[in-house]
């Protein structure tokens, strides 16, 4: 089981500072100001419209919970009794069952402890720490659910917020995610406390001009967001090539940065960003650690390239358009078979895998895969229409 801040450490291991890199672009500040004002206005009400991207992602997700999710429990899932007067149970006070937060339908979806999150310019895979399920009041799903929730709603609103002539917008994904935090650690502390951690990565599409001319040709970039283990990868499949992948944060071996309860960590100080640019046709992956736990890196390209062709030639069930480079519905087929490869391994008590490589290493036995949720998020970059 992944280990939480409350534990000693068995081994250290020294963690390089945080940072904040551009790859295949020269940019004064990669980290943009981290100031709430950026995200949030003061005492207007927001006002919203769509700004049309000139890239889109088609998405498909896979997931293997290794248990069962605990359902959240109230106020996210239905109301609190009033009184000892009323009736234990809440659900005759409405049929809808589905989970909410401050009056929102709670984004994403939950996987064991871990959530994900796929639209067409957003993508994300939380990875809740399981050791949580063990203590009072602990709820590491929940957690992990919620910051991916308020993430991806800074994501959309701040996207959507109108701007003057003079004010350029850029995407501030480390900013969404530090108000994220903030709005999770309200969320859970009344009218009960909850207790839980989570690492956060995810990958938000924009663009770029090619120069400073504003009707230039214009090419996909991505912002990619770490902090913890989970991962995020893009694959250029057409040339069966890694363009780029996140690096795991640790504080010592299986326990990675984290967000929440008695934890140093935070999105201001610990996230790290990447501007990655990327082409279309190119895959962006965001995943829990329950797959490079249990894959090595040539084994994922390999999978996902093999998937593409399969689906390519017709295999794989119905497309809702063009196979080509994986389109029409493919991500669902390349989700799903990079997952089940991850679970082959993970309930394998004698396959040889990168987490049993590490243990070793730290001078730990362990033999087999990682049994542990595996969440699994595709996403194609294609030129949207019109």
């Amino acid at each position: 089981m992944r280990r939480s801040l409350l534990r000693k450490p068995l081994v250290r291991a020294t963690l390089p500072e945080a940072h904040c890199r551009t790859f295949f672009e020269s940019s004064p500040k990669c980290r943009p100001d981290l100031t709430e004002a950026s995200i949030t206005p003061d005492t207007t009400p927001l006002q919203l419209h769509r700004r049309p991207l000139p890239f889109s992602f088609e998405t498909g997700v896979a997931l293997y919970a290794k248990r069962i999710p605990r359902p959240f429990p109230p106020p996210f899932l239905s109301a609190p009794s009033g009184s000892f007067s009323d009736p234990l149970s809440t659900h005759h006070r409405s049929r809808d069952r589905r989970a909410t937060v401050n009056g929102d339908l709670i984004r994403g979806l939950t996987n064991g402890d871990d959530a994900v999150y796929a639209s067409e310019n957003f993508i994300a895979a939380n990875d809740g720490v399981g050791a949580w399920s063990t203590r009072p009041g602990g709820h590491a799903g929940l957690w992990s659910r919620l910051i991916l929730h308020f993430w991806a709603l800074e994501a959309e609103q701040d996207a959507g917020r109108i701007l003057t002539s003079d004010q350029a917008y850029e995407p501030n994904p480390i900013a969404y995610l530090q108000k994220a935090y903030e709005q999770t650690q309200e969320a859970t502390s009344k009218p009960n406390k909850w207790q839980g951690t989570t690492t956060a990565a995810g990958a938000q599409l924009y663009y770029k001009n090619m120069d400073d001319d504003p009707e230039a040709p214009k090419i996909p970039l991505l912002y990619v967001t770490n902090l913890g283990d989970s991962q995020v990868l893009v694959l250029r499949p057409r040339e069966t090539d890694l363009v780029f992948k996140t690096t795991e944060q640790w504080h010592w071996f299986d326990c990675p940065r984290q967000l929440g309860t008695n934890s140093p960590d935070t999105p201001r100080d610990n996230a790290v960003l990447d501007k990655v640019e990327i082409e279309e046709n190119d895959v962006v992956l965001a995943m829990s650690d329950g797959v490079i736990d249990n894959l090595w890196e040539h084994e994922i390209i390999e999978n996902v390239v093999t998937s593409i062709r399969k689906w390519e030639s017709g295999q794989g069930g119905e497309s809702t358009g063009d196979r080509r480079d994986g389109a029409g519905g493919g991500m669902r087929y390349v989700a799903q078979e990079l997952m089940n490869a991850a679970k082959a391994i993970a309930t394998d008590p004698f396959a040889e895998s990168p987490f049993m490589e590490h243990a070793v290493e730290e001078g730990l036995a362990m033999e087999g895969g990682k049994h542990d949720d595996i969440s699994v998020v595709a996403a194609l970059c294609r030129r949207s229409n019109g």
